[in-house]
Order: structure tokens, then C-alpha cells, then sequence
């Protein structure tokens, strides 16, 4: 069976560090207004008794992404591993899937070159050749890293580990148990999207 790739996010853990979303930036060499991974801050409860809630968000490489669908020339594409990717090759910017994502996971056109005049490293321009101008970006859960058998960036980055990605059709696997765990869920489940990104509101270890 070909794995199925998918993320879970211990809320408990999470400090909001930020450090999955500059670790999301380094390696992806994202312009300077485009955040793949980013960590939204919140305020629970009324003064004097209230206090900061944090909801990293990324891109949810849905069993049944919306994006796919709308994308007028099948350049957003849902790959077996469930992972869904964009060809920069066929994206003309017309930005439907942007206005599809009901999670606001992807981010419109890289509007200027996040770099400085000058020379560039070969990582610097191998990132400049695959975010383009003009194009839309995403999560893809760093599936170059996975595919030479390292972990997304903002997982090898969280200090707290909050972070857990593997095959979700591995029964046996941490992500697969848990999220299957009491208490885990997903965002927007009522649009039946099929979200591989799964939440915590406290862990317990099977």
C-alpha cells in the first residue's frame, strides 16, 4: 500500500515559537510576504482570566482538495502519497485555488525577490528557479526532504515536538495512532475535505 502521508499537531506542546514557520521560510527560500507554516495567536476567555491560544496552520493536503478541482490547467495535483503539490510549469497565477482553499493555505504570487543584489548560493537559486514569479505556492510537506527519508523542515525544527508526520495508512506508526486518539480533530470537517492534518487538545501515548 503506498503510504499516506499526514501530520499531527500537539496543541499542548505547541509554545508559538515560530519556529516552524522560519524553518518553512529557510528551507523553501519563500519572498518575504509569502508564510507557508505560520502560527495563528488567539485570545481564550474575558480579562482578568483569559490567556493566548496558538493554531499552526499549513496546508492540509486534503483527501479531497478543492484546489485540484478548480484548477483550470491540472496544475495543482494530488500525488499517491496524498500529497498535493503544484507544477509551476502549467499554473498560469490565476489564483483559483487560492480562493478555493477553504483553509488559506496557499499564498498568491512571490511579489518580490526575497534576495539581496548579488551572488547567490546553488540553494538559493534552485529555491528562486522553483518559486517563481507569478506563481502560486504551498505546503507540500517538504516532500523532497521526505523523499530522501528526512522529516518536513518544520518537524526537524519544533523544539517542543509538537510536530508528528508519517504514513497515516501504517497502522502502527505514532501519527496513525495518534490521530485516531480521543479528542484529535480537523479543521472545517463539515466540508468534508479529508484534511491529512490532524489536532490536539491534550496527548495521550498509545
Amino acid at each position: 500500500m503506498s503510504p499516506r502521508y499526514g501530520m499531527v499537531i500537539d496543541l499542548v506542546r505547541c509554545v508559538a515559537c515560530d519556529a516552524c514557520t522560519m524553518a518553512c521560510r529557510q528551507a523553501k527560500a519563500t519572498g518575504p510576504d509569502v508564510l507557508l507554516a505560520k502560527v495563528l495567536k488567539y485570545e481564550v476567555g474575558r480579562y482578568p482570566n483569559s490567556r493566548l491560544g496558538y493554531l499552526p496552520i499549513l496546508c492540509n493536503q486534503c483527501d479531497r482538495p478543492a484546489c485540484v478541482e478548480v484548477c483550470p490547467r491540472g496544475a495543482a495535483q494530488k500525488l499517491d502519497n496524498g500529497v498535493v503539490v503544484i507544477d509551476q510549469d502549467k499554473c498560469v497565477g490565476c489564483q483559483a485555488c487560492v480562493v478555493a482553499c477553504p483553509y488559506g493555505a496557499r499564498s498568491g504570487f512571490k511579489p518580490v525577490a526575497y534576495y539581496f543584489s548579488g551572488h547567490q548560493t546553488p540553494f538559493e537559486e534552485l529555491r528562486a528557479r522553483e518559486n517563481r514569479t507569478g506563481k502560486v505556492q504551498k505546503c507540500d510537506f517538504c516532500i523532497d526532504r521526505v523523499n530522501l527519508g528526512r522529516q518536513p523542515a518544520c518537524v526537524e525544527a519544533c523544539p517542543a515536538e509538537a510536530r508528528i508526520f508519517g504514513d497515516l495508512n501504517d497502522p502502527e506508526s505514532r501519527v496513525s495512532r495518534l490521530s485516531t486518539q480521543a479528542g484529535s480533530f480537523r479543521l472545517r470537517p463539515e466540508l468534508e475535505t479529508g484534511p491529512a492534518v490532524f489536532y490536539l487538545r491534550h496527548t495521550k501515548e498509545t
